[in-house]
């Protein structure tokens, strides 16, 4: 155990999430000021001591992602610089995390860029959840804990007592996540292949598997638009599905994915408190909280404690 005091900060990306945080591990959080000057340059001054301290800073890269991403790293630098023992950079949402290779000529690689300039600010660790792609940990040379949200929905999915389910991935791309969450229903799985046309239309090619008659779980790890998840839970009612539930690591939702979302044909929406969210009317959209996930872990880490029981769900894990 580190013989230092915890102490969790947050930035203004999602403070709700950092208090309930707070509040399971049973401490106070800390007191900064995170704010900007009149020309958007982002001023951070930490309001207590934190010298020799086990630092936590809670923020999502979530939007405006630029914003978040320069509070997060100013409130590293800044407890860097007052002398902070370790400081843990706990980013629910990892932005970015799409642009982690070069699919195109002369595009950068973001998610390595913004992994350097993390380690740069003075982080001595990531926690972080569900990203979209794997192999970013590895784009860190400081130690990374990667969460998974599959045990928060699994407890909420499991009480709704589901016959008959299906778990379906919306695009080829999340096979293996939905693999995990099959074997932990005991499902069958299912995919539903897609063409994308642009950044936020897709054309539906393809379903493989059987759906007819079976309640369907669509589980993916972010949706903005909704666009994927409205086209695929309408190709599978035309399939013969019962009712179509979406579970989404991260919902970072645009207004306009709010409407189409309204006017889908999903029964509902599961996601994480991860980023903030809208307000939803006629359209039943649940928000569970990861704050006992990532706290449990911010108590272990900080104890020198194995965070790799969290994963486990009826003897899976959700990377398996």
């Amino acid at each position: 155990m580190l013989s230092s005091e915890l102490k969790i900060f947050s930035g203004n990306a999602n403070r709700p999430l950092a208090q309930k945080i707070a509040d399971y591990v049973g401490v106070r959080l800390g007191d900064a000021v995170v704010t900007s000057f009149p020309d958007q340059e982002t001023f951070v001054k930490i309001n207590e001591n934190i010298r020799g301290r086990d630092v936590f800073i809670v923020q999502p890269t979530s939007p405006p992602a630029n914003q978040h991403l320069m509070e997060l790293l100013i409130m590293i630098d800044a407890c860097r610089r007052a002398s902070a023992m370790r400081i843990t950079a706990v980013i629910p949402f990892f932005g970015y995390a799409r642009q982690d290779r070069k699919d195109q000529p002369r595009v950068p690689i973001t998610a390595k860029l913004v992994a350097n300039l993390i380690t740069a600010a003075g982080a001595n660790r990531v926690i972080t959840m569900d990203l979209h792609a794997q192999q970013i940990m590895g784009f860190f040379d400081i130690p990374v804990d990667h969460l998974y949200a599959a045990p928060v929905i699994y407890r909420y999915i499991r009480q709704k007592n589901l016959e008959d389910l299906v778990v379906v991935s919306p695009d080829i791309g999340g096979v293996k996540m939905v693999h995990a969450y099959a074997n932990m229903f005991h499902a069958p799985l299912a995919i539903v292949a897609k063409k994308r046309r642009g950044a936020d239309e897709t054309e539906v090619l393809n379903v493989v598997g059987d759906v007819r008659g079976k309640n369907v779980l669509m589980v993916d790890d972010l949706t903005e638009t909704g666009g994927t998840l409205v086209r695929a839970a309408e190709t599978l009612k035309k399939r013969g599905a019962k009712k179509v539930y979406a579970a989404v690591s991260h919902a970072v939702l645009t207004p306009s994915a709010v409407e189409r979302l309204r006017k889908s044909e999903l029964e509902e929406l599961v996601t994480t408190d991860s980023v903030l969210h809208p307000r939803f009317n006629k359209f039943k959209f649940t928000a569970l909280s990861v704050a006992p996930l990532l706290g449990e872990a911010i108590q272990r880490i900080h104890n020198a404690e194995s965070v790799s029981s969290l994963f486990d769900i009826n003897g899976v894990r959700p990377e398996s």
